[in-house]
């Protein structure tokens, strides 16, 4: 069910300084995605990739709303992985599935209370 680590994405106060420091360091701006919080306030979304092929992404935000490092662990189908999670008493889900602009998103705390945001379609 969890096929890859996708990105860790990372909250920033200050997103163009972020974006400058995360450049200089050798990451590249790969895709950037802007939208209003849940709060109504703008925020975005800019994906970071890494020199060598095949590496996950870093992922920054200055959402209002997570203030947290969130790991995201693509899945594939998101719908079907919760399907098949939801019963599970150790998991607790904060998000059930939703749609984004690129597919859905769930949101568990794992056994270990470690938190993974599942990506996928």
């Amino acid at each position: 069910m969890f096929q890859k680590l996708e990105c860790v994405c990372i909250h920033t106060n200050d997103i163009s300084a972020s974006l400058h420091f995360y450049s200089s360091v050798g990451l590249t701006e790969a895709w950037r995605i802007n939208r209003v919080s849940q709060s109504g306030t703008p925020c975005s979304l800019i994906g970071m990739k890494f020199p060598s092929a095949g590496s996950s992404e870093l992922v920054l935000s200055d959402s209002p709303d997570v203030k947290l490092t969130e790991v995201e662990i693509y899945v594939g189908d998101v719908l079907a992985a919760y399907e098949s999670l939801k019963s599970q008493p150790s998991i607790e889900w904060i998000r059930t599935p939703f749609a984004t602009e690129s597919g859905h998103i769930a949101v568990m705390v794992a056994p270990d209370k470690n938190v993974f945001v599942l990506v996928g379609k």
